[in-house]
């Protein structure tokens, strides 16, 4: 089920110099159930060139709370990232559907680039809940850009890349020496697309089941606009509604 609602900011944290996590409660104190890796459609407040709401991965559900990891790139996103303690918001949620948290055992190796951490937290969190281990590995370019760090080693064990060294190993996610030197039962990454390529295409080769979470351009949320369509094996389809989350045998990519 799907709810349009207002929501309070409790919280508007800098976490860099282009990102802030914004925490919220609904005004009428009743969170919907929201699975890891479905998203919400944000209504901005008071930006007139920002006609369409927009689409944010849902960081974490926590003590009655709703997260949002905004990266501050136009006048949409700046002005969420403005928003004052006791600013109001409306909220479209929650929308697409999440990982496969329930069905996963073992060792789980959740994989984000940049801001594309930002669903991996309760993700995280919902595998270590249902008896997963899962092992975080989280690329950036330097070592402030290792958002919420301190957050996922409270769940399970982090590895770094960066590309200037500055944290973890030197280089990009799959390079890490972990993927040669270890074992994993289940892969779930978010990031830029040619990252999840790479990873999606260890995990063919290493033969582990796989799911990627797409980024593409959602302008309505429900599947009406058909502006993130993405072919699949069984035609084209609606990120918005039948992903974000794909399994890799699923899509098309070439890998």
């Amino acid at each position: 089920m799907k709810y349009s609602k207002n929501f309070i900011i409790t919280a508007n944290e800098q976490l860099d110099t282009r990102c802030v996590l914004l925490k919220m409660q609904p005004s009428d104190g009743e969170m919907p159930p929201m699975r890891p890796g479905q998203f919400v459609q944000v209504l901005v407040p008071a930006a007139k060139d920002t006609l369409l709401r927009l689409p944010i991965s849902i960081n974490n559900v926590e003590d009655g709370q709703l997260w949002l990891m905004v990266q501050m790139i136009g006048e949409g996103t700046k002005a969420l990232g403005s928003l004052p303690i006791g600013g109001a918001l409306n909220l479209v949620l929650p929308l697409g559907n999440g990982f496969s948290v329930s069905e996963a055992k073992g060792r789980v190796l959740l994989v984000g680039g940049g801001v594309g951490i930002a669903p991996l937290l309760y993700t995280g969190r919902a595998l270590r809940e249902n008896g997963a281990e899962p092992i975080f590995l989280l690329g950036a370019r330097t070592a402030d850009g290792v958002l919420e760090r301190e957050l996922f080693e409270q769940i399970g064990r982090v590895l770094i890349t960066t590309e200037d060294g500055s944290a973890g190993e030197r280089g990009f996610v799959t390079q890490h020496s972990a993927l040669q030197t270890e074992r994993f039962d289940k892969i779930m990454v978010c990031g830029p697309k040619p990252m999840m390529v790479a990873v999606a295409r260890y995990a063919r080769q290493k033969d582990i089941d796989c799911e990627v979470s797409l980024e593409n351009m959602m302008a309505c949320g429900l599947g009406a606009c058909l502006c993130c369509v993405e072919k699949t094996v069984k035609g084209n389809v609606c990120v918005c509604t039948e992903g974000p989350v794909f399994n890799i045998n699923q899509l098309t990519w070439q890998l």
